[in-house]
């Protein structure tokens, strides 16, 4: 999925604020996923916020008075109270991605997330994530996950692209031989 271009753009205009102050870019990261569980768990809350009938200087409040409860690195109160005043906090799951996505470029990181049949033990995670930056020339973040419908084998997708060695792709590949022939 990609990102709203507005959310592309604050949380470019977010990693370069964090990064001309000594701000730790993870921190300000964290701070985001916070406010995010904060409005996930109290929805009461979230669909206040998202209400346009709520006046934009009283959404505005109440994020500031959340944020310096919840004591958030100052550059993103700052950008949650505008977004907020600007009627734009549901831009934050896109936003979220957007800044996850460029802190990682800009640290010379690749995610990758890789799917397995049944779980991985920590030796062959250890294993998986030294092959991919290998491959990737990068250091990786890796997401495992585990889906049985793959029968065996793996799935890995690495930024955008996908490397599928999984059973089920290589029994559709016979499968599409077999009718071929």
């Amino acid at each position: 999925m990609t990102a709203h271009p507005a959310a592309r753009r604050y949380a470019r205009a977010l990693l370069d604020v964090a990064l001309k102050e000594p701000i730790d870019l993870s921190r300000v990261e964290d701070d985001l996923d916070g406010f995010a569980d904060v409005l996930r768990q109290h929805t009461t809350l979230d669909h206040v916020l998202a209400n346009p009938a709520v006046p934009a200087p009283r959404k505005r409040a109440v994020v500031a008075e959340l944020t310096s409860r919840l004591r958030l690195v100052p550059v993103v109160a700052k950008l949650l109270t505008l977004l907020a005043e600007r009627d734009r906090l549901a831009l934050l799951p896109d936003l979220r991605a957007a800044y996850r996505a460029q802190r990682l470029a800009h640290q010379q990181v690749v995610w990758a997330e890789v799917t397995t049949a049944v779980p991985l033990t920590a030796e062959r995670v250890q294993a998986t994530k030294r092959g991919l930056e290998r491959v990737t020339g990068r250091d990786v973040v890796l997401e495992t996950k585990v889906d049985p419908a793959i029968l065996g084998g793996v799935v890995a997708r690495v930024g955008s692209t996908v490397y599928d060695a999984s059973v089920t792709r290589q029994l559709a590949k016979i499968r599409n031989t077999l009718r071929a022939e």
